[in-house]
């Protein structure tokens, strides 16, 4: 599923940055860390996967009820809903070049900004028809204390990054169970 996740914003980006841009930039999901220069081809994007937690405040504890026009009903357990957060850094060829860093980023996030749900022509495997769909949180504040702290255990040079969440729905109940409706009221 989070490989599926991967995929889908990575075809999100390079099919909505600018095609100048999104020809010539690599996508990565790799940890940004003092190597990860010579792991990718530059100029890149990264998207590192820093943090996955289930959401507690859209946890759903109702059965989910599917009714049949045969008299009968398909009763679930609702799906978890995942937090994945991303931070998502840009790598220019020259590691001085600020400015290019920065426009790389800006243009991510105004792509990132354009969607606030992720359109389903961009889904790509188990995220297709996803019920409840897929969240989006843009620019919202970490998870962590500090982002020093971050590129410290990297072991790099701290650099501007963005902060970018998708709430998935993980179904870890497997099964259903048929049931039948109640069609009278007896007094």
């Amino acid at each position: 599923m989070l490989d599926d996740l991967d995929k889908t914003l990575e075809k999100l980006l390079k099919q909505e940055l600018p095609p100048a841009l999104a020809n010539r930039i690599s996508i990565s999901f790799v940890t940004p860390d003092e190597e990860f220069p010579t792991k990718v081809q530059l100029p890149a994007i990264d998207l590192f996967l820093y943090d996955v937690r289930e959401n507690l405040e859209l946890r759903n504890t109702e059965w989910l009820v599917e009714r049949h026009s045969n008299g009968t009903a398909t009763r679930k357990r609702p799906p978890v809903r995942v937090d994945c957060s991303y931070f998502i850094s840009s790598w220019p060829v020259d590691r001085a070049d600020a400015q290019t860093e920065h426009r790389l980023l800006g243009e991510v996030m105004k792509v990132l900004l354009r969607y606030p749900q992720i359109p389903p022509e961009f889904l790509q495997g188990t995220l297709q028809g996803q019920q409840p769909p897929l969240r989006v949180e843009s620019l919202r504040p970490s998870q962590l204390q500090t982002m020093g702290e971050f590129w410290q255990a990297m072991g790099g040079k701290p650099r501007a990054i963005l902060n970018y969440t998708v709430t998935l729905s993980v179904d870890v109940h497997e099964t259903s169970e048929i049931v039948p409706l109640v069609m009278d009221k007896k007094i």
